[in-house]
């Protein structure tokens, strides 16, 4: 395997910081730098709205790797530094203190940034987005009895908010646009589930909800105005409302984008000296057949370890399904696959009013496509040969909890 002479990754999560590390495993000879915009050392972002916003876990503990590490691995590492702009044609990347980096092969791993809402206030001092360590921390100082947080959008950010927020007590009223929480990503069925674990702890969840602006007395906010007229009083405003794929560099080289980098299943993006890895990679998936983005802890796990074995000249396909997890007060989910509930067949395995299941989404020749099992444990590894076999399964075998699962 013949090495670039330098290597340039810029992304500062963990899609990032697992790229230099593959990539130092397989190569001792060329230089690698990785370019970080936060000033803390590259680090996971789900503690951020899980164990970490609760409390639970030290930041540390979400550290990818230690200054120690990268020294000792000879990574130049580039902390508080962002990348401006990339000339493919010249094999530079621009830094925002107008140095540059030269490279011969270079990783993005930018990831997403969190969407605004073109409302009047959405600017006002006490509201936010999560994204970073620093937006964990203003979030959670905004806890606690006699406080009021109210939070827009009912997706996986919001919901994880607003259960770490009830545990320290704070007033929560979670406002969605769509008729029940995760609707898209669940269907009907299952996102009921999680629109009846949040009200039962509390939270004053309003569905089929249209917000119209984020109210301010002086420049601080006060409130959430809603399109029915009526108002929610609050002292801070969380906005979650999904996340875009960070492309600006990647359209600064040139490169095809199109609901992130479009790349092959090797992670190479149209330019073949440029790769994309976790949140901005829309991946074309051998097994699925399909491509896909996903905005998972998973994803920027696993793909850079293919991305950098194909950078260096050995083309490996990544085949990982994808995988998320949640908790949720008294909730634990594991997701694998990727389906799309309106178009595919819903089965139950378990009990949902008790919220121990296991959902199954099936495509019309009764294949798998997703799985999700709710506080039933150690289901990923039995269902995942069944995705990647294209195994043909009985639904109502499926659905009952008397027959074992099948296997491929």
């Amino acid at each position: 395997m013949t090495s670039p002479q330098r290597i340039v990754v810029v992304g500062g999560g963990l899609a990032g910081a697992k790229s230099v590390e593959a990539l130092r495993e397989l190569t001792s000879d060329a230089t690698i730098t990785l370019v970080a915009a936060e000033p803390h050392l590259p680090y996971e972002r789900p503690p951020l709205s899980k164990s970490y916003l609760a409390g639970q876990t030290p930041f540390d503990e979400a550290v990818v790797h230690t200054r120690d590490w990268y020294a000792d691995q000879h990574i130049d590492l580039r902390l508080n530094t962002r990348a401006t702009a990339i000339d493919a044609v010249g094999h530079v990347v621009r830094l925002t203190d107008e140095s540059t980096l030269g490279y011969d092969k270079l990783i993005l791993a930018t990831g997403s940034t969190p969407r605004r809402l073109a409302i009047p206030g959405a600017d006002a001092d006490g509201v936010a987005t999560l994204r970073t360590r620093d937006d964990a921390d203003l979030i959670a100082s905004w806890f606690g009895r006699d406080k009021h947080l109210a939070i827009i959008g009912a997706g996986w950010i919001g919901l994880e908010v607003a259960a770490a927020a009830r545990a320290a007590d704070t007033h929560v009223t979670v406002l969605e646009s769509a008729d029940l929480p995760l609707l898209r990503v669940l269907g009907p069925d299952v996102a009921r589930v999680f629109a009846d674990l949040h009200r039962a702890n509390d939270v004053d969840l309003r569905t089929a909800t249209g917000v119209a602006a984020i109210t301010t007395s002086g420049e601080r906010v006060s409130g959430v105005g809603l399109t029915d007229g009526s108002h929610i009083a609050a002292d801070h405003v969380l906005i979650g409302v999904g996340a875009a794929p960070d492309v600006s560099l990647a359209e600064s080289a040139g490169i095809v984008v199109d609901n992130g980098v479009l790349v092959d299943s090797t992670l190479q993006s149209s330019d073949p000296d440029i790769y994309a890895v976790g949140d901005i990679a829309n991946h074309d998936h051998p097994v699925l057949g399909r491509r896909v983005r996903v905005e998972h802890w998973a994803t920027a796990l696993n793909q850079p370890a293919a991305a950098a074995a194909s950078l260096l000249g050995r083309p490996t396909p990544y085949t990982e399904l994808p995988y998320f997890f949640t908790d949720q007060y008294d909730l634990g989910m594991e997701y694998i696959g990727h389906a799309d509930p309106s178009n595919t067949r819903l089965v139950i395995r378990g009990n949902l009013a008790k919220r121990e299941f296991i959902a199954f989404w099936l495509d019309a020749d009764h294949h798998i496509q997703a799985a999700m099992n709710v506080n039933v444990w150690d289901v990923p590894d039995q269902i995942k040969p069944l995705i990647v076999a294209g195994t043909a399964v009985d639904p109502e075998q499926l659905a009952d909890t008397g027959i074992p699962l099948p296997r491929a």
